[in-house]
């Protein structure tokens, strides 16, 4: 914008204090060719006319003629006067005069062409104290000029009386400055003020944001900034909405040299409504934080802290702060060096779901976790030690506290011919004390422990072929694990293995369970092929398929989870790229006879920068999980495309919607236009979510921006 601009200008008024000293020694290089250059040895004033060319500190001088007056300590440069700096930014004049020492200097007739294509013209520059640089009837604009008929009007343009430049307050103030579009006055203030580009952050108002929502209804946040020290910063957001009256956000932020904090949030006392969203009458004072706060305290040590909290259920949802049916605050102590990780934390949660009971949400504290893995010996074998301590209370339903150690030892091999094999070892030990485990007809309470033995030994064997334009792979694997039976007592809560799903990703793990109150058992067998192609010049192509035998059929498992019998089901990965122009991943379960398919999931990009369409579709099986809850049959597909228009405009759309109710969940489209000099764009997004006191919505959005503007 005009700030930048004014710092080329005062880079040129600069450029000229290069000359030769009285004594023939130069202050600073430079170069001064000409067709006539005469010294006047009585007055000490140096000439040169016809084609002058300057070069000095990175700045070329044309003119027609340039004076340097030595004992005025003044240099003047007119006639068709032409400068170029190192960045490219290109300045005509009809008369330029600056003294030695910088302090004073006049430019007439500004013509100056930025690095970044952007234009200034302004009658007269002129700069005094050493420190102030003053624009005289200024025009700015980074809009190209139409290339058939330049003299036309930009698209925008910014015109001021003065724009001065004070490089000791490093601020730069506007008197009488308009903004046209078209060459039509659109809006004028009488003043306005702000930093210069060498000033990164300062107190002062942020750029405001109008909008509408069928929740909020029309609304306006005008954000101040402060800035404490280079460190230290805070920004208070207040949003005064048509519906929920004056809505106050701030957020704090902290650098420190061993760490870093950051606080947010936000209050409202909005219309008292029911949880069907029916107004009850009177205001509720509504609100939410979010702190984050890491603390190093030396190389090998940290700790630090997480708090999410809100004042109900739906608050996040309704004001558009988050999307979230969980939020977790913790705190946490950490020790790790190159062979070791000791940990201490503890977690709080609040469900923001209508069917979670607070009763039933767990505080985890403390959770002491500790692992050593010694160094490889020579044949590459290592042994591990992992232990954990955890604490988990409710204030109603179940108790638990868990100890668990264990040590394991494996050695990878690989033969001649190319064959890996590893074999690991292990034995686990588990002590519980839980309260209020339910069980079928009643509640027990007391001890448990259990010792769980492992071992195993994967196989795998490579085969691959190379060729001039692509290269073959075909690698079968197998793993074989034993561990005793009936490992998983009715006594003993599960807490961190209810989030259970399987899929290739996991197929090949002992235990398939995300923690340790579950655990697999038996003789098992994993084993899968995966094949693939990866041409030289363009595409690749990826299959994997895999299965898991299991000796003895396992209660653990639902029978919806695909592990219940002997044979699993099979689970797979597809991924297709035969050009840059496709990509395909699909990743499927299936039954162990083929004939029903319990999950798939396709995800589609096609198209190029100037159109691009993105599909995925996710069919899960119908569930039921006696910890958790039912979970029906259900499908989802999300669609995005993008399409580049003509003239800079883009076309953009997205859906999401539930294929099995035939509902919509989210729509969106925009219509964006973008150039050298303006970026707008008009957006909506329909939301058909509706749960407590939030009701589907419409949001529509128009944004624009000019373009090096602020």
């Amino acid at each position: 914008m005009v700030r930048s601009a004014v710092l080329v200008a005062a880079l040129v008024l600069a450029f000229l204090n290069s000359q030769v000293a009285a004594d023939g020694h130069e202050t600073d290089p430079a170069v001064l060719q000409a067709d006539e250059i005469t010294h006047d040895s009585h007055t000490g004033i140096t000439t040169a006319q016809g084609s002058v060319t300057l070069i000095t500190r990175g700045y070329v001088l044309e003119a027609d003629r340039l004076i340097y007056d030595r004992p005025g300590d003044r240099v003047t440069a007119s006639g068709g006067v032409v400068v170029v700096d190192s960045d490219g930014q290109t300045l005509h004049s009809d008369h330029i005069e600056v003294t030695g020492d910088l302090r004073e200097g006049v430019i007439e007739g500004i013509r100056l062409l930025l690095s970044n294509g952007a234009r200034l013209a302004a009658s007269r520059a002129e700069r005094s104290d050493g420190r102030l640089t003053v624009l005289e009837r200024a025009v700015y604009s980074p809009c190209e000029l139409c290339p058939d008929n330049p003299d036309d009007f930009p698209l925008w343009q910014l015109k001021a009386k003065s724009v001065t430049h004070d490089e000791e307050t490093r601020d730069i103030t506007y008197r009488d400055v308009a903004l046209e579009v078209f060459g039509i006055p659109v809006a004028y203030s009488p003043f306005m003020r702000h930093a210069d580009p060498t000033v990164d952050r300062r107190t002062g108002f942020l750029v405001p944001d109008y909008g509408r929502s069928s929740t909020l209804g029309t609304y306006t946040s005008v954000p101040y900034y402060i800035e404490f020290s280079p460190a230290r910063d805070l920004t208070l957001t207040p949003t005064i909405t048509r519906e929920e009256g004056l809505i106050l956000s701030a957020e704090y932020r902290e650098l420190m040299a061993n760490g870093d904090l950051m606080v947010e949030g936000s209050v409202v006392r909005a219309r008292a409504r029911h949880n069907s969203g029916h107004l009850k009458g009177g205001r509720d004072t509504r609100w939410h934080i979010k702190a984050n706060g890491l603390w190093m305290a030396d190389s090998s040590m940290h700790f630090g802290a997480d708090v999410h909290r809100a004042s109900d259920d739906s608050y996040l949802s309704r004001f558009d702060i988050a999307s979230l049916d969980t939020i977790v605050s913790d705190a946490f102590v950490e020790h790790f060096d190159d062979r070791s990780y000791a940990g201490a934390s503890g977690y709080l949660y609040q469900g923001l779901r209508p069917i979670d009971d607070p009763g039933q949400i767990p505080l985890v504290a403390p959770l002491l976790t500790y692992s050593y893995l010694t160094p490889p010996s020579k044949i590459g074998s290592s042994a591990s030690v992992e232990s954990s301590l955890l604490v988990l209370t409710r204030s109603d339903g179940t108790d638990s506290r868990r100890f668990s150690t264990g040590f394991a030892w494996q050695a990878p091999f690989l033969t001649a011919d190319g064959q890996y094999y590893r074999t690991r070892i292990s034995l686990r030990g588990d002590a519980y004390h839980a309260s209020n485990v339910p069980l079928a007809d009643r509640k027990q309470s007391g001890f448990a422990s259990r010792f769980i033995p492992e071992a195993l030994i994967e196989w795998r064997y490579p085969f691959a072929r190379m060729s001039n334009t692509s290269h073959q792979f075909f690698e079968p694997m197998a793993m074989v694990v034993w561990s005793p039976n009936g490992g998983n007592s009715r006594k003993i809560p599960n807490e961190d293995g209810q989030d259970f799903e399987f899929d290739e990703i996991n197929l090949f793990s002992t235990n398939r369970f995300p923690g340790l109150d579950r655990v697999e058992g038996g003789l098992r067998v994993n084993y899968g092929l995966r094949l693939g192609q990866y041409d030289r010049d363009s595409g690749h192509y990826e299959f994997f398929l895999g299965q898991a035998w299991r000796a003895h059929d396992d209660s653990t498992f639902d029978e919806s989870q695909g592990l219940s019998g002997h044979f699993s089901d099979y689970v797979g990965r597809l991924q297709i790229n035969p050009f840059p122009y496709l990509d395909l991943l699909y990743r499927f379960r299936i039954s162990d006879e083929f004939k029903s398919l319990y999950r798939s999931e396709l995800g589609v990009n096609v198209g190029t920068d100037d159109a691009n369409l993105e599909v995925s579709y996710v069919r899960l099986d119908e569930e039921t999980d006696p910890v958790i809850y039912p979970l029906r049959e259900r499908a989802q597909i999300s669609t995005g495309a993008e399409f580049r228009l003509i003239d800079n405009w883009t076309l953009k759309g997205s859906w999401r919607g539930d294929v099995d109710r035939g509902e919509s969940i989210l729509f969106g489209s925009a219509l964006a236009y973008q150039d050298e000099c303006l970026e707008m764009s008009l957006s909506g997004e329909r939301r058909f979510t509706r749960a407590m006191d939030y009701s589907p919505e419409t949001v529509i959005i128009f944004r624009i921006r000019l373009v090096t503007l602020g």
